[in-house]
This record gives C-alpha cells, sequence and structure tokens, in this order.
C-alpha cells in the first residue's frame, strides 16, 4: 500500500475508470461514415473529478493509465484541468483504454469500449492506494466498473473498508454491461459495496441490476435499505427522485437543446458533490447538479464541457428570472 503522505486532504478523491474519448465531430451518422474526431480526457470518476475541481473543490483521481502517449496525455490533462494526478499510475505493456461513441441527438448515443485485453484501471490494486488520501476525503466517489474484475474489485473493497462508512463515501451505480460478466456478478458486487457506502446514484437500469427495481421510488426505498443516507434515481427526461430516511423530492429536468447526453450523468455528480459540500437542503443540491447536467448534454465533449461555477450559477439565475 502507498504510504506516500498526501500534501493536503482533498475535497473530492474518485476512483477507477479513465480513458481517452475519441468522439465524432459528425452527429446523426455512425462510425463507419465520420471522417473526423475529437479527442478528450473521459472515464466517469475521472470526469466528476474535473467537474468538482471546475468549481473549485481540491480533486485528485487514483487510477492507472497505460505507459505510452494517450496514457501522458491523460495525465497531463488531469493536471491542465486542476485535478491531482499524483495517483495515477502507469502499466507497462497495456494500452490506455480508449472510447468511441456515436451520437444521434437526442437520445441515443452508443458506447464503443476499446479496453482489451484489459484496461490499466482495472489493474490498480491496493498497492496503489494512498490511506491518507482516502481517508481525509471530504468526499469519495467510486463507480461500479472497478468492482468487475480483480485486483482492482479487491482495490475497491480495501479503499472503502478504510473509510470505514464515513460520511459522503458515493456509489455510482454506473452500470455497464459489456463490462461484466453478467449482471448477477455485477448485483453480487454491488450488494457488497452498498452495504459500505453513505449515498448511491444511478438510473433504473442501474437500480434494476443493484437492488432488483425499475420503479424510481420502490429502488431509492431499496437502496436505503441498504444502509444508505441518501438514494439518488435519475430517470431521465423525467428528472430525478432523491430520498432519505425523513425526504422525497422529485425534480423535472430543465429544458436543453442535446447535443451529446453521455456527460450529463457526470456533470450532475460533480455539482452534486460541490452543492453537498456547502451544506445546502437537498433540493438545493438537487437543482445544481440537474442544472450542470443539463448544461454539459448541450455540448460534445465530457470532461472539458464541465461548467465552472459562474456558467452554473448564471444558469440558474436565468431560469429563476
Amino acid at each position: 500500500m502507498n504510504s506516500a503522505a498526501s500534501s493536503h486532504h482533498y475535497d473530492l478523491v474518485t476512483m477507477g475508470r479513465v480513458g481517452v474519448d475519441l468522439y465524432p465531430l459528425q452527429t446523426g451518422v455512425g462510425l463507419e461514415d465520420v471522417t473526423s474526431f475529437g479527442k478528450f480526457l473521459g472515464g466517469s470518476p475521472t470526469n466528476v473529478a474535473v467537474a468538482g475541481a471546475r468549481y473549485g473543490l481540491s480533486t485528485a483521481v487514483i487510477t492507472r493509465t497505460g505507459h505510452d502517449p494517450l496514457g501522458r496525455f491523460i495525465s497531463q490533462e488531469l493536471t491542465r484541468l486542476g485535478v491531482d494526478a499524483r495517483f495515477v499510475t502507469q502499466v507497462d505493456g497495456i494500452n490506455t483504454p480508449i472510447v468511441l461513441c456515436e451520437i444521434f441527438p437526442p437520445d441515443d448515443f452508443p458506447l464503443y469500449f476499446y479496453r482489451e485485453p484489459v484496461a490499466p484501471d482495472l489493474l490498480l490494486s491496493e498497492e496503489q492506494l494512498d490511506a491518507e488520501a482516502i481517508t481525509g476525503a471530504k468526499v469519495f466517489w467510486l463507480t461500479t466498473t472497478g468492482l468487475s474484475r480483480e485486483p482492482s474489485r479487491s482495490a475497491h473493497f480495501s479503499a472503502l473498508a478504510m473509510r470505514a462508512r464515513a460520511p459522503h463515501t458515493i456509489l455510482d451505480l454506473d452500470y455497464r454491461a459489456q463490462l461484466w460478466a453478467s449482471p448477477e456478478e455485477a448485483h453480487e458486487n454491488i450488494t457488497v459495496a452498498l452495504e459500505q457506502c453513505t449515498i448511491a446514484i444511478g438510473n433504473k437500469e442501474e437500480c434494476a441490476v443493484a437492488v432488483g427495481e425499475t420503479e424510481p421510488m420502490r429502488a431509492a426505498d431499496a437502496l436505503l435499505e441498504r444502509g444508505l443516507e441518501i438514494a439518488v434515481v435519475k430517470q431521465g427526461p423525467k428528472g430525478v427522485l432523491a430520498k432519505t430516511a425523513s425526504e422525497t423530492i422529485e425534480m423535472a429536468p430543465f429544458p436543453v437543446d442535446v447535443v451529446n447526453g453521455l456527460g450529463a450523468g457526470d456533470a450532475f455528480g460533480g455539482a452534486f458533490v460541490y452543492a453537498l459540500l456547502q451544506g445546502w437542503d437537498l433540493s438545493k443540491v438537487l437543482r445544481y447538479a440537474n442544472m450542470a447536467g443539463s448544461i454539459v448534454a448541450g455540448r460534445l465533449e465530457c470532461a472539458t464541457a464541465m461548467p465552472t461555477l459562474t456558467e452554473l450559477e448564471d444558469a440558474l439565475e436565468g431560469v429563476s428570472s
């Protein structure tokens, strides 16, 4: 286990999937007809770390890349975007993953993961973990992809054990079927992880894998029964539901002309973390998170599309006036 001292305690530490997004610069056509692509930093927990940094939070990400040019691009981009990259380590002989998508607005964005024979972030082991960074973080955010394979699975469970269910330990349900052997295996491991978290965020399909429920209210209740403090169920165009033991809030989405919906959930997550750390009530937390998701759904890329706090508050003021 990494015993190197962290320079300070972070507001937000994320852990897990990273890659390079190659997104088409033409929309409404299949990949076979695309003629040019943009290259962007990607990977859900990585995007959330960038989103947090946009709001002035001190953030770091724990992950691994290939020892290759795209791996160097990831570390450089993280640093440029204000995320501490000291916990990003390289794996020799394994390529940094790339992800391609097709863009068919408003709601069809097929993803194609190139993570074979194995992604470096799934080779994250307990030796790469920094206990001080993990236990000292005000918010610790991980996604279920890291549970899909060893040694990453054991590393994630070890990190959760370090947290000992400390406040603001967040599991992004982020289920990607193509990255798992089966939904049953995912359910089994997600069940264990939920017992060590305090907040879970996912859409209806992800809740079905996690707790066997798709109806939002029942899914939220099932998550709370695992001992969580906050359950958030995203419902796409129907908005979002958040529930605690004493409070239930449903909120419609803000209208947006969708360009690419793939980064909206990560934008939601970054703003959720920021608002949570301000100590605001749950309704205001959801309002900020919802608006951030809407803003990024109207942009092409993910990480570099995350709004600043000024952009977010200006947008919220615009719908309030």
